[in-house]
């Protein structure tokens, strides 16, 4: 029977429980048990031992090692192992559920109070969709490293709404209307869409006076997802649909999608972060059918956090971002 003379999680029903005394439980806890729960939260994320490793820079016999010794620690199995897939026990549940809150507090307690060092330093841990991110934000991060040389950066390509509670993330960028949040934000730039073409393009086939006049278009879309280019927006359908085009080209990638346009395969609706510097090259054309109605409504570029109190490094990269985003934008067609 595990007791707290041991120093493990005891079991009450399905749940894990500390022993009472809280803070002798924390003084003699056995070394390493944050950094290997930190590791049980990242494999349950990935849904395998690789999917983390991959997350640490580990091998994933480590990470198997860290999950073996976090349930020996414990004394009750936290996964169930098999070729396919791993599963939660009710105990490994259970200690995600709270392994999450208290990993979250720690993150923000160490944020907080690192904020009083005026230092820029620790990692920074930032999410973002993969095009933006290695467009705009790599190059800041890079330039922050030199002048900053104990910063350490995470960055996590992704196009998936990360959570910076749940994620561990310092900031978060996103894009559109913001929704209801407890999330702090701050505004790098507006969101404009453009309708575009490359001029060989139009020349064959004329420019559309109106968004009717795209039923007789290639267009091109994204590859995968809900209409996430907006399309909706333009035709009151997806690409597509109901006769509203001919979608001849889709991808899920947005430097792929604007080379498609460049190459004369389709009418593109893309972000002006996106495709606004070729616009004003004259690579490709800005078309705007009933005036673009479809930029008429709050959306912009944001940088989300979650605590009141930003750290020196969140300080730090956000007045760079800024900067080097500029206002007007330094995409601006």
């Amino acid at each position: 029977m595990l007791t707290a003379t041991n120093m493990r999680l005891s079991r009450i029903g399905d749940k894990l429980t500390p022993p009472s005394n809280g803070f002798a439980w924390i003084a003699k806890m056995r070394p390493h048990f944050a950094e290997f729960l930190a590791t049980f939260v990242d494999v349950v994320r990935a849904g395998s031992f690789s999917g983390a490793a991959r997350r640490r820079a580990v091998t994933p016999s480590a990470i198997v090692r860290q999950i073996d010794a976090l349930e020996a620690d414990l004394g009750v199995a936290l996964l169930i192992r098999s070729t396919r897939a791993l599963t939660l026990t009710d105990a490994g549940r259970r200690l995600h559920e709270r392994a999450v809150q208290h990993l979250s507090e720690l993150a923000d307690t160490h944020a907080e109070v690192a904020a009083f060092d005026g230092s820029v330093s620790g990692t920074l841990r930032i999410a973002c969709i993969p095009t933006f991110g290695k467009r705009y934000v790599l190059p800041v991060v890079a330039a922050l490293q030199v002048e900053h040389p104990a910063l350490k950066v995470e960055l996590d390509l992704t196009e998936r709404l990360a959570d910076p509670v749940l994620e561990r993330l310092d900031v978060v960028i996103r894009m559109g209307a913001l929704t209801d949040s407890t999330l702090i934000a701050t505004k790098l730039a507006p969101l404009t869409r453009l309708l575009v073409a490359c001029p060989a393009y139009l020349a064959s086939t004329g420019v559309p006076e109106s968004a009717a006049d795209l039923s007789s278009h290639r267009l091109i879309d994204k590859l995968h997802g809900a209409d996430l280019l907006g399309w909706r927006d333009v035709l009151g359908c997806p690409a597509g649909h109901a006769g509203n085009g001919l979608v001849m080209f889709r991808s899920d990638d947005f430097e792929a999608q604007r080379a498609a346009a460049e190459a004369g395969l389709g009418v593109a609706f893309l972000s002006s972060w996106v495709v606004g510097p070729d616009v004003r090259a004259g690579r490709l054309v800005r078309l705007r059918p009933g005036g673009e109605p479809w930029n008429d409504g709050p959306s912009g570029i944001y940088l989300l956090r979650a605590l009141p109190q930003p750290s020196a490094k969140v300080r730090a990269f956000t007045e760079a971002l800024r900067k080097s985003i500029g206002s007007p934008p330094v995409w601006g067609p």
